[in-house]
């Protein structure tokens, strides 16, 4: 038995125990649940480890409220989504989203510069994305031997990656780990909610928990009764994006840190060792290497770029931005902007300031002589709910029919389901007309900002001339 800050005492059985205490499992102790937040709220330094337990004890309590509910589950079933739960993101990177995304990360002289004519854009590298967590995590559950051996053999190991891989025969067993309610976001928004001290990622999971529901066909949902506490997750979820995930302090350390890797990566890999693609990552995490692969890594390479040799402006960009990340002087917000937007909408005053960004940083960054690199652009988005999307013929012709495929699984995952009037079967929440949330489901709070890392001895008169400048770039 553990003792959990969140759900209280979690009671495992033998494998559990054993899964745990492999070097494989421990690894997670050091990577952090919440990357960077911590330099705004110094108490959310909770762990992947603490999170994965959370896991388990939430995947616990649903198999127990869905016998009390007369659902029944094989032994087997039991067994196996208990231990998927439990290793649901043992193939997390160090410091989690913010590295397994690095092949996303676009430079700032990608965005400015590149197709200007007579300018040359920063040279892409050519090389396989790195790999989502859950495939790494596949990749580890089956090659690892301590995790083979704790777990009961490489056959089981399969059947428990097919799960939380979403790869598995019973799509709807995989929606326990991954779906819109998944044990996995339960658990991260009371834990992180907890671990910050914010208010708002408190949901009723106890109400939740009781009102899950499973068809004769085994499709999972919820009982109607159950929509005011439904929203109220979905809101809550919302609010811990717009308050924590994308704080705009948080989220610019953020940024800084996944350009800075970015371009290491490109010029650097081997004197850092940032992984040169996705092969180099999964051959890391089949190693006995993988050890190596935590928090540490990173914090190890950002130490080391401090003092970053070269004298052209990618090398001072590097120095500046490691700087800026190991003493905690994170990139000063030029200018937000925050606006509403209804799917589909085209024309916005942020689409007008990331086209005034594209048009005219590269001039204002010469005029104060900063360099480029240290402006970063960003662009986050914060549903409420997410909607399956309209796409075009064109959109479909060009998509791969395994592309194709794997989006619409993905969007069916997120589709919550509620059983209504006594219906053996459910139907969308999308469907329920009276639900304020649904009505909105179309709008997503989108947040577009502009950043400069700076920490010349005229920092604070160079910002206040920046900002001036800048103002008016939404009009």
């Amino acid at each position: 038995m553990v003792v959990d800050a969140v759900h209280g005492q979690i009671h495992l059985n033998d494998c559990e125990v054993r899964v745990i205490d492999t070097p494989t499992f421990q690894r997670l102790r050091q990577l952090k649940q919440l990357a960077m937040a911590q330099m705004v709220y110094p108490t959310a330094t909770h762990t992947r480890f603490a999170h994965s337990i959370g896991a388990l004890g939430t995947m616990i309590r649903i198999l127990r409220s869905a016998e009390q509910n007369c659902i029944k589950f094989s032994k087997d079933e039991q067994e196996n989504l208990r231990l998927a739960a439990l290793l649901h993101d043992v193939g997390h990177y160090p410091y989690s989203h913010l590295m397994e995304r690095l092949d996303k990360v676009k430079l700032i002289e990608e965005v400015v510069e590149n197709g200007a004519p007579g300018e040359k854009a920063v040279e892409l590298v050519e090389s396989t994305p790195y790999p989502e967590h859950e495939e790494l995590g596949r990749l580890i559950v089956t090659s690892q031997p301590d995790v083979i051996e704790a777990i009961g053999g490489k056959d089981r190991a399969e059947k428990v990656t097919d799960i939380f891989t979403r790869t598995g025969a019973d799509s709807q067993l995989n929606k326990f780990i991954h779906s819109s309610f998944d044990i996995d976001r339960w658990d991260y928004l009371l834990r992180d909610s907890h671990a910050t001290g914010l208010p708002y990622g408190h949901i009723d999971i106890d109400y939740l928990l009781n009102s899950v529901r499973v068809s004769p066909e085994r499709v999972v949902g919820f009982a109607d009764k159950a929509l005011p506490a439904i929203e109220h997750f979905l809101l809550a979820r919302f609010f811990m994006h717009r308050v924590a995930y994308y704080h705009k302090t948080i989220y610019g350390m953020e940024e800084s840190c996944r350009q800075l890797l970015r371009r290491l990566r490109d010029r650097y890999p081997r004197q850092y060792g940032v992984p040169s693609d996705g092969e180099a990552v999964k051959n890391l995490v089949t190693s006995a290497e993988l050890h190596t692969f935590t928090g540490a890594f990173v914090d190890d390479i950002i130490r080391r770029a401090v003092n970053h040799r070269g004298d052209d402006e990618w090398d001072n960009t590097i120095r500046t931005l490691a700087r800026s990340i190991q003493s905690r002087m994170p990139p000063k917000l030029l200018k937000e902007v925050q606006i509403c937007v209804k799917k589909g909408e085209q024309y916005h005053a942020g689409k007008m300031f990331i086209q005034n960004c594209k048009s005219k940083l590269k001039d204002l960054a010469s005029g104060v002589k900063i360099p480029l690199g240290q402006f970063l652009l960003c662009d986050v988005s914060a549903p409420i709910i997410r909607v399956p999307s309209e796409r075009r013929v064109s959109d479909i012709a060009r998509m791969k029919p395994s592309d194709l495929a794997v989006q619409a699984h993905k969007e069916e995952e997120e589709d919550i389901k509620i059983f209504r009037d006594d219906q053996d079967e459910p139907s969308s929440l999308l469907d329920v007309e009276y639900s304020l949330v649904v009505k909105y489901a179309e709008y997503s709070l989108q947040t577009f900002r502009l950043y400069v890392v700076y920490d010349g001895e005229d920092r604070e008169e160079k910002i206040k001339n920046l900002r001036q400048q800048v103002k008016d770039w939404s009009s």
